[in-house]
C-alpha cells in the first residue's frame, strides 16, 4: 500500500501540516516535510548484533534504509503486524547530513493543519521521565496529539548512545 501525500489546503505562512499516525493506541504526528512516503509494511533484512527495535533494513529503490518500529522505540510492548502498519519513510537531518530512515507505525490517518499558536508545550515531568523527543502537543477535536521531533527520534548517534 503505497500513498500519496496530497496538500489539504493552502497554508498561512505560521501554520504547519502533521501527518498524524497511531501507535499503541496514542497518536502522534510528524511534520509532513519530512515524510518522503509511506509504504505498506513489507519484511526486511535483518541485521545481526542490533537492538531489537531496529527490524533491518529495506532497499529502497537503491537506497539502503534502516526501519526502526516505532512501538519498539518507545518501550510499548511488541505487537503483530496487521494489514493497517505501515512504514513512514522520513527525511532526517542529523548535524550537516540527510539521511533517510524508516518507522514502522500501527496505522496512518491523515494530515493535520496545525497553526502554531495551536501548539502547546510538552509538560515537565523531571528529569527522569524522557520528553527530548517530544516537539509538542496539540489538541484537535477532543484529540490529543503529540508532535514528534524526528530529527532527534532517528539520530544515529541518539540511537546509537541507547541501543
Amino acid at each position: 500500500m503505497n500513498a500519496t501525500l496530497q496538500s489539504m489546503e493552502p497554508e498561512q505562512s505560521e501554520a504547519g501540516q502533521y501527518l498524524s499516525f497511531s501507535l499503541g493506541g496514542e497518536e502522534y504526528g510528524i511534520d509532513i516535510l519530512k515524510v518522503q512516503e509511506i509504504k505498506g509494511w513489507e519484511p526486511v533484512r535483518s541485521l545481526p548484533d542490533t537492538p531489537d527495535y531496529i527490524k533491518g533494513v529495506l532497499d529502497l529503490r537503491g537506497t539502503i534504509v534502516p526501519i526502526i518500529d516505532l512501538r519498539l522505540r518507545f518501550g510499548f510492548m511488541e505487537a503483530a503486524y496487521k494489514p493497517t502498519t505501515v512504514t513512514i519513510i522520513l527525511w532526517v537531518q542529523a548535524g550537516d547530513r540527510q539521511l533517510t530512515a524508516g518507522i514502522v507505525v500501527d496505522d496512518v490517518f491523515d494530515v493535520l493543519n496545525v497553526t502554531v499558536d495551536a501548539i502547546r508545550q510538552s509538560p515537565d515531568l523531571g528529569s527522569r521521565i524522557n520528553t527530548r523527543y517530544i516537539q509538542g502537543m496539540v489538541t484537535l477535536n477532543e484529540r490529543m496529539v503529540l508532535l514528534l521531533d524526528t530529527d532527534r527520534l532517528l539520530d544515529p548517534d541518539e540511537l546509537d548512545r541507547i541501543g
